[in-house]
């Protein structure tokens, strides 16, 4: 039997940057302002992380998530292994041209397999945890396309201490996300918000008749409000990593986070918004914030 045809590596990269500019509404604000090299690799980052995401928020039974989530971790440490797909045929190129920690991979699989799993969160630190897998990884895989060169220029604890501002960059993100989705993550059966937390404020995440979520008398804002400053938290010492990017990474990773954290600041001021639906920032909005991270204002 015929082995399938190799992929052009830029009709992979075409490939990538499609998935990324329809399904990465945040994301692509701050990719498009990288230099082509640069933004060819997020994108083959970004391609194959929405793919790992697809299948652990997927219609499948859990049995059949976690076996294509075993073969994806396996195909992101090998992805030259796998000529006939032009996600990984693109990501494997990145990887040939800048220090991309593909193991990194191996952390989102096990964030989406705690999705998979049902599983839920006592603490803060639980959900850090699960925070650190899902989107500090993407945080430590954009560190290798923003800064190449910064393992050499800041030495191995200086590039480790970065790594880690990157990560809770991630952590921001991803609880910026938790709050934004807490109605529809309840309703495919998911709560983040820590037990502990819930009980220290004594409420619950439950919906009532109309499916908005019970304020249960401005005890659900409260809560809102108190992990959103948690929040803040982890974008102070994330966005650090501003400070040893070159131009076009920096307005990258300040678009994207500014989109964030312009969000989290809205949830904060009227957490009944997120009660009702899902929030997100009008385009012209998103268009600011870009044009902003990209004259070099945080």
């Amino acid at each position: 039997m015929t082995a399938p045809p190799a992929i052009d590596v830029a009709a992979a990269y075409a490939e990538c940057e499609r998935i990324t500019r329809e399904q990465a509404r945040n994301f692509s604000w701050g990719i498009r302002l990288l230099p082509a090299p640069k933004r060819t690799a997020l994108s083959a980052v970004y391609a194959l992380a929405r793919r790992v995401d697809d299948i652990g928020d997927g219609p499948l039974d859990a049995a059949r998530k976690t076996e294509l989530l075993a073969q994806a971790r396996a195909a992101a440490l090998a992805p030259d292994e796998h000529p006939d797909d032009p996600v990984l045929v693109a990501l494997a190129d990145a990887a040939r041209r800048l220090p991309i920690p593909l193991a990194a991979f191996g952390d989102l699989v096990d964030g989406c397999e705690m999705d998979v799993t049902g599983r839920t969160y006592d603490t803060l630190d639980d959900l850090v945890t699960y925070c650190r897998c899902v989107a500090g990884s993407i945080g430590r895989l954009s560190l290798g396309v923003f800064a190449p060169d910064l393992e050499r220029t800041a030495g191995a604890q200086g590039f480790a201490e970065y790594a880690a501002i990157a990560d809770d960059l991630g952590v921001a993100l991803q609880l910026t996300n938790i709050l934004r989705d807490i109605r529809e993550d309840l309703g495919i059966g998911r709560v983040y918000l820590p037990k502990q937390d819930l009980a220290l404020f004594g409420c619950e995440i439950r919906t009532l008749p109309n499916g908005e979520l019970d304020p249960q008398g401005g005890a659900l804002a409260e809560l809102i409000r108190f992990e959103a400053a948690r929040a803040w938290g982890y974008y102070d010492r994330g966005l650090k990593l501003l400070d040893v990017l070159d131009r076009r990474s920096g307005a990258c990773c300040a678009a994207m986070a500014g989109i964030y954290h312009e969000l989290l600041q809205r949830i904060a001021a009227d957490p009944a918004q997120v009660m009702r639906g899902r929030l997100s920032l009008p385009t012209g909005d998103k268009l600011r914030v870009a044009a902003r991270a990209l004259a070099g204002r945080r």
